[in-house]
């Protein structure tokens, strides 16, 4: 396999190719072909993400306090924000996947967000804190400053319950649909209803991050 392609969309070279490979290995790959998936690198990485997205909170935005440092951290450091720097990355073109998911061409939201956070450890494995550090806020760092500057505005949840409920009360409910993957990595699937009316689906790491993407996408729906 040649690595020069994503080495350079993520301006970094391994030294050790092996462990670009396994970043890059899918989970449905990987058991077909009785080789070491990603999984693990992933589970180091979103470790390592949190971490190094609360180091520049902390040391950047001091006028923050505690509970909006973890909002824009939160903002951030989410499946959709991670999805967009794997598709600025095309890594999409260079995950090894089964055919079933994709292969050569991944488009699956999850998946990417995935794979970002197996080549955040892969790069620290390989080199060591500053250069993970250095591929993180370089593909973060204007997602932080955007979510810091709204740090203050209403979540999407609170957006959408009162826009609902101008004209009186409405019964508005959050119902988790799908739960699927190991304890260290959940994907949930929820809807949001309006008096027993599905608006939205939405797709998260967790619960809360899945709720909240589907109130967003009924917002969305309803500027539409």
């Amino acid at each position: 396999m040649q690595y020069e392609g994503i080495e350079k969309n993520i301006n970094y070279t391994f030294k050790d190719k092996a462990l670009l490979k396994t970043a890059l290995t899918h989970t449905s790959y990987a058991h077909m072909h009785n080789v070491e998936s990603n999984e693990k690198l992933e589970y180091l990485g979103d470790s390592i993400l949190e971490f190094i997205s609360s180091k520049y909170l902390y040391n950047s935005y001091k006028k923050l306090n505690e509970g909006e440092m973890t909002k824009v951290r939160a903002t951030v450091v989410c499946e959709e924000s991670l999805y967009k720097v794997a598709e600025k990355i095309k890594l999409g073109s260079f995950l090894i996947t089964s055919k079933g998911e994709g292969f050569g061409n991944v488009k699956n939201k999850a998946i990417l967000a995935d794979g970002i956070e197996s080549i955040i450890a892969a790069i620290y494995l390989d080199s060591g804190l500053e250069d993970a550090e250095k591929f993180i806020i370089d593909n973060l760092k204007e997602a932080i400053e955007n979510a810091s500057k709204h740090v203050g505005t209403k979540d999407y949840k609170t957006v959408l319950q009162e826009k609902l409920q101008i004209h009186g009360n409405v019964k508005i409910e959050y119902i988790i649909i799908s739960e699927e993957g190991p304890d260290h990595d959940k994907h949930f699937v929820s809807q949001v209803l309006c008096n027993g009316e599905v608006l939205a689906t939405g797709e998260g790491k967790s619960k809360k991050s899945a709720e909240m993407e589907a109130a967003r996408k009924a917002l969305k729906d309803m500027k539409d």
